[in-house]
């Protein structure tokens, strides 16, 4: 065991359009972007033999992290116990508060996570939410909505919202979450007053610290042998929806036939305030993940592995919560897109790299679009400094034997690796470009990187054309 000294690179300065050389690069290579410094051999240009010569390394350091699995799925089952006796309860007391016992997808999340996140748990209710309407809370807000009940919905008038809106002569009522998230949670409580009273619950095995007033979910910390998980409780509505419109990316490049349709055949509603319900993605992405995991090649390990750096290497030195389980699901997803061939899919640090590049881009521009609705960037409003993630994220990418060791206490050190001005110059390349956003140029960046491997020849062609867009957007240094 190794232990980390702690010292984070320093983020790299923004580099200048003057700083950077791009030329053609020879028809007989690989498509790449040579360097001015040819007399000296560049750190990156040294990689692809670390990487061949250190693959048991890579291996073994996966090994150890997927050794852990059957404990994990272990402790799942433990808490999930708990938490089902619970929720059969509830569902007694008031049937329309439904019990869902499939929890494979996550379970399987959970085995998939180093981190301690929490679990999250829909508690579906009974009612036709195909009968419901959905109404933006706020003209042209399509982030939050009311569920509007048809006077024909009958069997939840005590959930609805008090105040009635007058609207073409009739009335209208909205089904309000703050309503139905008070009820779960009083009947919760009595759950486990009653799991108490009959010895169903032994002491330490539950907490409920955590059930907060004003909270949209309900958070409870149950005891998975010696470990405990913790499960947001959240009801949600359940409607049928129209296919999922891709605005332009091609349906299911990557993933396994039929498997968006199939993700996105309900729409799921969860509560965003006590008045407004959200769109939840939650359930969809953990069945494309579960898609994922059909496909050959080490992808899920591939995520596994970063997962493990992010929590172990990439957390941020004062407490701060670094990158999280969702954040890393949503860079998997895009490159399960992004390279769609089992070519790039063969070898478990080729897997590693097509996560990193994606990711490192997202770093650099500072926008995570979400899979399922690119327009929403998962790094808004999230408490990240992703000034100090990329140098990390990069560091791990020069150098990764320096990484692939597990240690306690701070971080691993970074020290005497210097930001690449030419990779941040790509890097930065504007976002709103698309060409800049597809394989071509994602491509070009495993090229820099010295991870480039692929033979098709509409492929190569592919990123000599953008090549050159690229030497126009960056102009060679004299």
């Amino acid at each position: 065991m190794a232990w980390g000294d702690g010292v984070a690179p320093s983020l790299p300065p923004q580099p200048s359009a003057a700083g950077v050389s791009l030329r053609p690069a020879p028809a007989a290579s690989p498509p790449s972007i040579p360097r001015h410094r040819a007399p000296t051999r560049s750190r990156r240009s040294c990689a692809a033999p670390a990487m061949a010569a250190g693959g048991s390394r890579w291996r073994s350091y996966l090994g150890v992290i997927v050794s852990r699995q059957g404990q994990r799925v272990q402790q799942f089952q433990q808490a999930e116990d708990i938490l089902l006796t619970l929720l059969e309860h509830v569902h007694g007391a008031e049937p329309r508060f439904l019990v869902d016992y499939c929890r494979n997808l996550e379970a399987f999340e959970f085995t998939l996570r180093a981190s301690e996140d929490a679990v999250t748990v829909e508690v579906p209710l009974r009612l036709d939410g195909d009968a419901l309407r959905v109404r933006p809370c706020q003209p042209g807000d399509p982030g939050t909505c009311h569920l509007e009940v048809p006077s024909a919905v009958t069997g939840v008038e005590d959930w609805t919202s008090a105040g009635e809106i007058e609207r073409g002569g009739g009335t209208v009522r909205h089904l309000a979450p703050g309503k139905v998230l008070q009820h779960l949670k009083e009947l919760l409580v009595s759950a486990i007053v009653h799991c108490q009273r009959r010895f169903l619950l032994q002491p330490g095995d539950l907490s409920a610290e955590n059930l907060k007033e004003d909270a949209m979910e309900l958070s409870l910390s149950v005891r998975g042998g010696w470990k405990t998980v913790r499960f947001d409780i959240v009801p949600v509505v359940r409607r049928q929806q129209e296919p999922l419109r891709l605005e332009g990316r091609q349906r299911d490049r990557g993933f396994p036939e039929g498997s968006l349709q199939k993700a996105m055949a309900e729409a799921h509603f969860i509560p965003a305030s006590p008045h407004c319900w959200r769109s939840s993605a939650h359930l969809p992405v953990l069945k494309l993940l579960w898609a994922v995991d059909t496909l050959q090649g080490p992808r899920l390990d591939s995520l596994r592995l970063l997962e493990q750096l992010s929590s172990q290497d990439w957390r941020e030195e004062d407490g701060r919560a670094g990158l999280s389980f969702d954040h890393l699901k949503m860079v998997l997803l895009w490159s399960t897109e992004l390279f769609p061939s089992p070519e790039d899919w063969q070898d478990l640090e080729g897997s590693v790299y097509r996560l990193l590049v994606v990711l490192l881009r997202c770093l650099a521009t500072r926008r995570l679009p979400h899979f399922l609705r690119p327009e929403e960037n998962l790094f808004h409003g999230e408490p990240l400094d992703l000034a100090s993630l990329y140098p990390k994220v990069e560091a791990f990418a020069q150098d990764p034997p320096r990484f692939l060791r597990f240690h306690f206490g701070l971080p691993a050190s970074a020290k005497g690796l210097q930001a690449d001005p030419e990779v941040g110059a790509l890097l930065r390349l504007p976002a709103e470009d698309g060409a800049y956003w597809d394989t071509a140029y994602f491509d070009i960046l495993l090229s820099q990187l010295q991870v480039y491997r692929i033979e098709d020849d509409a492929r190569r062609s592919a990123m000599s054309q953008l090549l050159a867009k690229v030497q126009r957007e960056i102009p060679t240094r004299s």
